[in-house]
């Protein structure tokens, strides 16, 4: 089903309020999860906003949250989220860090309790708008191994690096640090699909291609898929967001990160405050004038989008336009919805007494 990025977005605000947020976290947070459908990124959108609801009622997140800094220099903060949506929290997180950029040529905030943020894409972005440089990056709920382990201990732990072009749009490095995003686990379960080898391992460590493995008990694997692929690679990828995101903020790292799904319970022995984010801004003019790196940017956009392909009619996709290509598309034609999708939306429609996306 087709929905309009407007109607979309009015329903999505009006549930975020419906649970007590204000108008403006409302708005905010909408607009990222919008973002994410826009842009093609279906496993990070409205599909989610029935979990946030779940967490809500958990009491797991705060509708209200007081947001703070907590610590803080010239360059770097800590943010407390106080359990509120990631949504708010690390746009909230971002803004510090592009103000402190402004003013120093840099700024860097690690932030704790706080929650799922959508994509890493949309707070990176927001460097971008400001001719800047963003880095944005959270952990998330243990589903990955280690390279040789079959134990869940780190999350997907996601990271983004945005930069501003000129003629071009921005490049924009968007990826989980595992071999897939748990998302996309679930638009396969949807569709009654099953995912490529070198995603999963089951709970004995063997490769498995049936999305419901989680569920019993196996792994998501590290980007790299095994050790001769560069497994241990990915591995380290996603250290890196672990320990910037949380053992740096007093964040919950590691197999202690709350899991995202309401049904089962943060660990009793928790080593930090709820998820931790890291997010960054860098000054483009504090390296060159800005319009000779855009310049420069746009070159080698150029350069590798004329490169020579192994097959002629497929192109090199320059980081980001796939993503945009989405958006336009979207934009004018509308969001597509898979009926499972659909049906669990208008049931919190039916439950909050807000207009259903359909009969």
């Amino acid at each position: 089903m087709l929905i309009s990025q407007p109607t979309l977005r009015t329903f999505t605000e009006d549930i975020f309020k419906a649970i007590g947020c204000s108008h403006e976290h409302a708005v905010l947070a909408a607009d990222v999860l919008l973002k994410s459908d826009l842009r093609g990124i279906d496993s990070h959108g409205v599909a989610r906003l029935s979990g946030y609801v779940r967490l809500w009622e958990k009491k797991r997140i705060n509708p209200t949250p007081n947001i703070q800094i907590v610590h803080e220099t010239p360059t770097t903060a800590t943010v407390d989220g106080d359990a509120g949506l990631g949504l708010v929290v690390a746009p909230f997180a971002m803004e510090v860090a592009i103000k402190k950029a402004a003013l120093y040529g840099s700024g860097w905030v690690s932030v704790r309790n706080s929650n799922h943020f959508g994509i890493a894409g949309y707070h990176a972005l927001m460097a971008v708008e400001k001719d800047m440089i963003g880095f944005a990056m959270t952990n998330a709920s243990p589903l990955v191994a280690p390279t040789f382990s079959n134990e869940r201990l780190l999350g997907t732990n996601p990271m983004c690096y945005a930069f501003p072009a000129g003629k071009y749009p921005p490049v924009i490095v968007d990826m989980a640090t595992s071999a897939a995003a748990n998302g996309k686990l679930e638009i396969a379960q949807r569709l009654g699909k099953q995912v490529p080898e070198g995603w999963i391992q089951d709970k004995e460590g063997n490769y498995t291609t049936n999305p419901h493995a989680l569920k019993t008990g196996g792994s998501l694997l590290p980007l790299g898929s095994d050790r001769d692929h560069g497994s241990h690679k990915g591995f380290g990828l996603s250290a890196t967001v672990d320990i910037l995101s949380a053992v740096l903020s007093g964040a919950n790292y590691g197999p202690w990160v709350p899991p995202f799904v309401a049904f089962l319970d943060p660990p009793d022995d928790p080593v930090g405050a709820g998820i931790g984010h890291f997010l960054g801004a860098m000054r483009v003019d504090g390296f060159r004038p800005v319009n000779e790196f855009k310049d420069h940017l746009d070159n080698w956009i150029s350069r590798f989008k004329s490169s020579a392909t192994v097959d002629p009619a497929q192109k090199v996709i320059i980081p980001g336009e796939p993503e945009l290509e989405a958006e336009a598309d979207r934009m004018a034609n509308g969001i597509p919805l898979v009926d499972a999708v659909v049906g669990d939306l208008n049931k919190l429609a039916e439950r909050f007494k807000v207009a259903p996306l359909a009969p």
